[in-house]
């Protein structure tokens, strides 16, 4: 009786067990994947098709897992924002995990307040996480290092105040932190100063290097085979530079300068140093240059990533090539360049392609590009796949472009601003969409009438002379 009454159960169990399974199947079948490389200057986004803010950003690997903190943007001011936290296991796809410093109510990182370049470190004495910013007021005359800490990694992280080298605060603006192989903690600030962290990270004991060289913002250091290399930029506020670096066997020095480590006015790839990061594994070492493509005033939306695998050899470094995607093994610590998948649409393809209001067409040898600056302006697509992109050209007059994709219904499903500025002419990958679930998609590109433009402390003005935006080809993925 026993058995008879449970065979019943049993093939409900049964029947449950593979519904379940085809299920499973189904909603993997449908379920966008997420990305699979590193792509250098375009906006990224989260896996719910967020834009990724973490900009002056450092990384912690913590328990297996990479903790992405970096400053929170608007496109509306340079005000304190945030300090934001994303996670990943392959350093491709970001979850957002929360804002781990929100702007205070008041004080020093309250409203209309700066706060920049945040670093955080574990400290191995007390097990706290903490973390370090440039403080300052909206006109940089208030400056200071402060500091946070927080008992979980992606917890909220308590302000504390200013961090004190012999009871004063160190009034310093663009700084990098640095933890050494025996886990001892660094501050590196502009203008080549270097100083030595107390035991629990929360003030400053020793000041080992001061003003190596008159400029050096956003600095960050690294080390490799017993030779340490101190990277920077120079004083051009938000336009990019050529970053050069220093090395030394010694923290204390003598540093030597090296000169460039990215080709002569390629302006670091279009990028600042932020941070570089180690990937130790099984069969090699990768250093990750990370930089910054600053895009004032639409920091949230249009500035970008330049992360890229630094190249070597003894006492000298360089990025010698742009990749436009590349992948890294986290587990054997190799890369290597990848192509961008996808059936490739040129420009010139007006079967295909509808264009809209003012447009040049300039067919060459090797590729064509159209060109426009008047405003509302747009090329649009229709297409079947998972994914879509666009390459362009970005120059001197580059403004910013609106980016609309739409489903088979009209609605939008996203959106996006991209910049198209740079000081020199150069074509790459301007936009990827985030992973869609197969299907009918409309993409719509159009000129926004819009440029970035920004001063430094003297006055001198920087950014794009025109509103121009372009394509090259369309890539779209199946």
């Amino acid at each position: 009786m026993v058995i008879l009454t449970n065979k019943p159960k049993f093939a409900l169990f049964i029947f449950g067990f593979f519904l379940l399974l085809q299920l499973n199947s189904l909603a993997q079948k449908h379920s966008p994947k997420g990305f699979d490389a590193i792509y250098s200057g375009i906006p990224w986004y989260t896996q719910d098709g967020n834009t990724v803010s973490a900009h002056g950003a450092s990384i912690v690997k913590d328990n297996g897992k990479f903790y992405l903190f970096g400053e929170s943007k608007t496109d509306s001011s340079n005000a304190f924002a945030g300090f934001s936290c994303y996670s990943s296991s392959d350093l491709y796809n970001w979850k957002f995990e929360k804002m781990v410093l929100p702007v205070q109510e008041t004080g020093k990182l309250g409203p209309n307040r700066v706060g920049e370049r945040v670093k955080v470190l574990k400290c191995p004495k007390t097990g706290e996480y903490v973390m370090f910013m440039h403080v300052d007021d909206l006109s940089y005359k208030d400056q200071f290092i402060g500091y946070a800490t927080s008992n979980t990694i992606n917890g909220t992280y308590t302000f504390k105040g200013a961090l004190l080298f012999d009871g004063k605060p160190i009034k310093k603006w663009d700084m990098g932190m640095y933890q050494d192989t025996d886990e001892k903690g660094y501050l590196i600030t502009h203008s080549g100063n270097l100083y030595q962290l107390s035991d629990d990270y929360k003030s400053v004991t020793q000041q080992l290097v001061s003003n190596m060289t008159s400029q050096c913002e956003s600095p960050a250091i690294f080390k490799k085979d017993g030779i340490y290399f101190w990277l920077g930029s120079g004083l051009t506020s938000w336009e990019r530079n050529d970053n050069y670096y220093f090395t030394a066997t010694s923290l204390k020095g003598p540093w030597t300068e090296r000169g460039l480590f990215a080709p002569k006015e390629t302006l670091t790839w279009n990028s600042q140093t932020t941070y570089v990061l180690p990937i130790e594994g099984s069969k090699d070492t990768t250093f990750l240059f990370m930089g910054d493509r600053w895009s004032f005033p639409r920091q949230n939306s249009s500035a970008t990533y330049v992360w890229q695998p630094l190249t070597i050899n003894g006492n000298s470094i360089s990025l010698p090539d742009f990749k436009e995607s590349w992948q890294l093994n986290i587990s054997t610590g190799e890369w290597k360049t990848t192509d961008i998948k996808g059936k490739k649409i040129d420009d010139l393809n007006t079967k295909l392609i509808n264009y809209q209001g003012n447009w040049t067409h300039s067919p060459n040898h090797s590729s064509s590009i159209s060109r426009s600056d008047a405003k509302e302006s747009s090329f649009s697509i229709n297409f079947k796949g998972k994914q879509v992109g666009m390459f362009g050209n970005s120059g001197p007059d580059g403004g910013y472009a609106k980016i609309i994709i739409q489903n088979k219904k009209g609605e939008i499903i996203h959106s996006s601003i991209i910049d198209m500025y740079c000081k020199y002419s150069e074509s790459s990958l301007k936009f990827l969409s985030p992973i869609l679930t197969k299907g009918n998609y409309k993409l719509t590109v159009s000129v926004m009438g819009e440029h970035g433009n920004w001063s430094n402390k003297k006055g001198t003005l920087f950014g794009s002379s025109g509103n121009f935006i372009s394509l090259d080809k369309i890539i779209v993925n199946n």
